[in-house]
């Protein structure tokens, strides 16, 4: 009994577990919250969720929900310095009446300024960041992530009106698939 006490102590002074919130997702007002566990000395498993139910000023719409696992390769030890990722992402959407100018690896997301889209979307992608400790529990911590993104969705004349001008309209993107500025509190 003595010796499972003095293990769950060791174990509990390294760090293991990671509680995190990504700065980016909170700027675009999005309730968002992400676990990472360690598996091996240089090997960890992070999953975050993102939740957005808001409609804003003249019914901009940027509501979704998605959930993505990582599996991240640390090049030195866990929680500390570069890693390399591999991830998933799944999530429903309803995006519309965003005004912008925006083309971004060859998708053109003006057509969110006059139409709205709602459906599901899968993803993959390979990500590169890097976790700097800033106290004994504390970490800043970035990363992007490219990949491709397979959306099913219905598109709508006007976010008010809602007449449908597509319907069940399937694309395979390349897309930018994660991209966090994370506060990380490590146990």
């Amino acid at each position: 009994m003595l010796l499972c006490l003095l293990v769950s102590a060791v174990q509990t002074r390294a760090q293991n577990f990671g509680l995190k919130t990504n700065l980016v997702y909170d700027a675009t007002a999005t309730v968002n919250l992400g676990a990472e566990i360690g598996l091996a000395p240089k090997l960890t498993l992070d999953v975050s969720g993102n939740l957005n139910l808001w409609t804003f000023k003249d019914n901009t719409k940027w509501k979704h929900w998605m959930v993505q696992p990582e599996l991240r390769l640390w090049t030195c030890n866990r929680f500390a310095g570069h890693f390399f990722a591999v991830h998933a992402l799944a999530g429903q959407f309803n995006f519309g009446h965003i005004a912008n100018n925006l083309n971004l690896l060859g998708t053109d997301f003006s057509i969110l300024t006059g139409e709205r889209y709602q459906g599901w979307a899968f993803g993959a992608g390979l990500g590169y960041g890097y976790a700097l400790p800033i106290g004994k529990h504390w970490n800043l911590e970035g990363e992007l992530g490219l990949g491709a993104i397979y959306s099913i969705a219905d598109g709508f004349e006007c976010d008010v009106c809602n007449r449908p001008t597509e319907s069940g309209v399937k694309k395979l993107r390349p897309a930018l698939t994660k991209a966090a500025i994370s506060i990380v509190y490590l146990f």
